[in-house]
């Protein structure tokens, strides 16, 4: 018992000591006392303002709240009664047009006998092709693509119902591919309405109904993808993107929303991947289909510039904070840019009140301003705002031309990856410019120096370096030996004029 005692004292004494310098600090619940507990392992949590003793396998991120998860509003539990409620407005189109084929005499050494009207060696034959459309007024008003519908000699609309109608072409719009033709019916059609592109979101449900590969009334349904896309198609790209199945065929149908309105036209896929399909806003349609029926085609807004984007480089060049806006590389002589005093430098902030944030937005707000119209346009021009008024005018071609990212280019003397030599008359011959036209030719580019990289070509006309204006070699060699190690070039290719920043070849 004595030695048990003994055992017990210096087992006491040892925990008061540890209790003493703090080494144990274990906390015990019991309700609401607490009371201190002995930590025999040293894992306590380190002391306010001490070092992290953490060991490395403890969690150092933020787990979940363990939250409810949120659940799509207006999750559809079917699509079938939207899709039976609008199909009677949704149309296969079918379409016939004659191409020339050569024929096998071509190939092989016998004799044929040519139908009239061609040359030997050719024939002609009639070739189908199928798209989709949707009825828009109950007089026998279709909208369609364009693309479905150009130069074609028949146009045979097929309903839900199986009754077939021959169609004419209204008028048609091949900058939106936008197509509007009219059959003529005996009673009313039923017609979709038109909903609002502009109040469509990312994430928004979406079915597509169409043609695709001949399969009539084809049903598929997804989401809106994206918007504000451009695939290159021309200036006016500003589609929705989906992932509603689109397929060759579905041209020209019409992308619904779950309130059974049309919000776009299914135009386009990306043949490379799944379910990445591509409509026209009706937004656009609307802008334009009154003048498709009154007129057969579109008159736009025209401004008289060359625009092109603004690359972080460029904004750095011209001392802008941001890389926003549609900077002008060229004004049209007497257009209406010209007259209400926009100037080649200027960078186009906001047009009639609208914001130009990226380059192709101009283009897209010019073509439906109205011709005659007076607008104001807010340029930064040598760093500072400037409002000015212009009245825009009708667009002929060529049209609003714009330099893409692609194109910007340009040059200077051998320190940047190039050589040069003056303008000639026969030069600007050769390369279809004026006979008096001035500035210095590329004709040879290092594809591996700075010139190369900035995709400068054989062929283009070096106008200015650095705001200065070039008329033969020795001005451009003068002007890039006087550079530190940058020189913005105002560089013509063809019609189109635009500024590269070029960066000289390190040593």
């Amino acid at each position: 018992m004595k030695s048990l005692g003994r055992v017990l004292v210096v087992l006491g004494a040892a925990l008061a000591a540890l209790l003493a310098t703090g080494a144990l600090d274990v906390q015990v619940r019991w309700r609401d006392n607490v009371a201190r507990a002995i930590d025999l392992f040293g894992k306590g949590s380190a002391k306010k303002g001490g070092p992290d003793t953490a060991a490395p396998g403890d969690i150092f991120w933020k787990d979940g709240a363990g939250g409810q998860p949120a659940t799509p509003v207006g999750v559809p539990s079917t699509f079938a009664d939207l899709a039976e409620h609008v199909s009677p407005g949704v149309v296969n189109i079918s379409t016939k047009k004659t191409v020339v084929a050569h024929s096998l005499e071509d190939f092989f050494p016998f004799p044929f006998q040519e139908p009239f009207g061609t040359s030997p060696g050719e024939r002609k034959q009639q070739v189908p092709s199928l798209g989709t459309g949707f009825v828009i007024s109950p007089d026998g008003y279709i909208v369609t693509n364009n693309h479905v519908i150009e130069d074609v000699e028949s146009i045979t609309v097929r309903f839900a119902d199986r009754t077939e109608l021959p169609a004419e072409v209204v008028g048609r719009d091949p900058k939106t591919d936008i197509a509007l033709i009219r059959v003529k019916s005996e009673k009313p059609l039923y017609a979709l309405p038109l909903g609002n592109s502009d109040r469509v979101r990312p994430g928004e449900w979406v079915v597509a109904i169409g043609n695709p590969f001949g399969l009539e009334h084809t049903v598929t349904a997804g989401i809106v993808s994206a918007k504000h896309r451009n695939i290159d198609q021309g200036l006016y790209d500003d589609y929705i993107q989906t992932d509603a199945a689109i397929n060759p065929g579905n041209s020209g149908g019409p992308l619904i929303d779950l309130a059974g309105e049309v919000i776009g036209i299914n135009t386009a896929i990306n043949p490379r991947a799944n379910t990445i399909g591509f409509a026209v806003p009706i937004n656009m349609a609307k802008d334009i289909l009154p003048q498709l029926r009154a007129q057969g085609h579109v008159t736009r807004g025209w401004l008289g510039v060359v625009i092109q984007k603004i690359t972080p480089e460029i904004a750095e060049e011209f001392g802008l904070q941001e890389p926003k806006g549609a900077l002008v590389s060229k004004v049209v002589p007497k257009g209406p840019a010209a007259k209400g005093g926009i100037e080649q430098r200027d960078v186009i902030r906001e047009f009639d009140g609208q914001p130009i944030d990226d380059f192709d937005d101009l283009p897209r707000l010019v073509a439906k301003t109205p011709v005659n119209k007076k607008v104001e346009v807010v340029v930064i021009r040598d760093g500072k705002r400037k409002t000015v008024e212009t009245v825009v005018g009708a667009l002929e071609e060529p049209e609003v031309a714009t330099a893409s990212a692609e194109q910007e280019t340009p040059g200077g003397a051998t320190a940047f990856g190039l050589r040069v030599q003056d303008l000639t008359p026969e030069l600007s011959e050769q390369l279809g410019l004026e006979a008096d036209a001035k500035g210095v030719v590329v004709s040879s580019v290092d594809p591996g120096g700075p010139a190369g990289d900035a995709g400068l070509r054989r062929g283009d006309v070096i106008v200015e370096v650095d705001r200065h204006e070039i008329t033969n070699t020795a001005e451009l060699q003068k002007r890039l030996k006087e550079t530190d190690q940058r020189a913005l070039l105002l560089v013509r290719r063809g019609d189109s004029q635009l500024y590269v920043p070029l960066k000289r070849q390190k040593s």
